[in-house]
């Protein structure tokens, strides 16, 4: 108890130094959510911050508590160099900030409005472990302080604030908080804040379930695979720090939302109350309606961690939305090549159901042709009258909707 309470003091007094440079984000109640799932849910704002995320919090606290420290450095192509550059800036000191070659145009702008004259960008490497092993041989050579993300007290001390928010701003306290979680920093301070009192639910995305991982083998493991769509939590490794302070956790508290799925989230979110969040920043909003029965009636905070929204992306979160809510699906079609079998298809159409993409390939040697289609519709259950229709008028297809490798392929 004595070492939560320390931890608690220290957290308080980094928030109070805090506001020197950004104020509190908000901790809001919203109707829509609330109503739509019969409890009392709350947003913790993060993506109100002067970054668009709580990344603001980890680089302050770190670099405050860095003594002496004239130069930092890391390696980010996202929220942790912002968050960085923006404190560099405040405190007056150089920052290096390395980021893969292939970081977007616009998050490499921000990080340098950010950081004004006293950060340095290096594009270095196209994947992120290239970046980072360049990133942490330049601080080895010339003295830096490498600022890491995640896997460092000092920065799960700065994410610990927002927990010492939610306490100031809602003091009867919430029945549960729901927590978006990467390489852990943001989670670890949270936990480590309130103690095992507070009821906690752990989010994280499907393709990228580290700490599910590290729960079930008792211990952080690299996954082989990461899927890299949610890009502010798809990490390979929960952070060794962070584990340590929340080793001990059930897992049935730690829940996965799927890629698809969150971009339902996060369209319903910008259509429907104007908030702008990222992948990342819709996870603990994602997971709501799977623990709706949990919920049902009790006080509810999400931490909505960041909205770092490039909307070029946009297209393809509809896309990968449709798809998941099954109102749109792409077939492969074999179309007999004989005069009005393109018709016949036509006319098996719904009257709502809508052509998206459709490519034919005319071979003269052979008896049928391939066909792409991509189809929407208003309903998911109109596929089922389609393909009935399909199978009675004795056409070949195949739905490669949900065949991956194809998908990446040809769509």
């Amino acid at each position: 108890m004595r070492d939560i309470e320390d931890f608690r003091d220290k957290a308080r007094a980094a928030m109070v130094a805090m506001r020197s440079v950004f104020p509190v984000t908000p901790l809001m109640r919203n109707d829509h959510l609330s109503d739509k799932f019969g409890a009392d849910i709350w947003l913790k704002r993060e993506d109100l911050s002067p970054v668009r995320s709580y990344k603001l919090r980890g680089a302050f606290n770190a670099m405050r508590r860095a003594q002496g420290a004239t130069l930092f450095v890391c390696a980010s192509a996202g929220n942790h160099a912002q968050g960085m550059a923006y404190m560099c800036r405040h405190f007056g000191v150089r920052g290096v900030i390395f980021m893969p070659v292939t970081t977007p145009q616009q998050k490499i702008d921000k990080t340098r409005i950010f950081g004004g004259d006293m950060v340095e960008i290096r594009l270095v490497g196209d994947y992120f472990d290239d970046t980072l092993a360049e990133a942490q041989d330049f601080c080895a050579t010339e003295g830096g302080h490498f600022l890491a993300p995640f896997d460092d007290e000092d920065v799960i001390l700065g994410q610990a604030t927002i927990a010492a928010e939610i306490e100031a701003e809602m003091p009867r306290g919430a029945d549960l908080i729901v927590l978006p979680v990467g390489g852990g920093g943001l989670s670890a301070g949270v936990r480590s804040y309130f103690g095992p009192e507070q009821r906690l639910k752990f989010v994280e995305p499907a393709g990228g379930a580290s700490l599910a991982a590290a729960v079930e083998n008792g211990g952080p493991v690299t996954l082989t695979k990461v899927d890299s769509f949610v890009d502010g939590a798809a990490v390979a490794r929960i952070g060794a720090k962070p584990w340590e302070r929340l080793d001990g956790i059930d897992r049935q508290d730690v829940l996965a939302a799927p890629e698809d799925r969150i971009c339902i989230t996060m369209l319903e979110m910008l259509n429907i109350e104007g908030i702008v969040l990222e992948p990342a920043g819709a996870l603990a909003v994602d997971v709501l309606d799977a623990i709706r029965d949990e919920i049902r009636g009790k006080r509810v905070i999400c931490v909505t961690s960041g909205g770092n929204f490039d909307f070029e992306r946009l297209p393809e979160v509809k896309e990968r939305a449709q798809r998941h809510s099954g109102v749109k699906k792409y077939l492969i079609l074999r179309l007999p090549q004989r005069p009005g079998a393109l018709k016949e298809f036509l006319n098996m159409l719904g009257p709502e159901d809508d052509i998206a993409r459709f490519e034919y390939l005319k071979k003269s040697a052979r008896n049928f042709g391939s066909v792409l289609i991509g189809i929407e519709a208003k309903r998911a259950g109109d596929f089922d009258t389609l393909f009935q229709r399909l199978d009675e008028g004795g056409f070949t297809y195949r739905d490669i909707t949900r065949d991956t490798i194809l998908a990446e392929f040809l769509i």
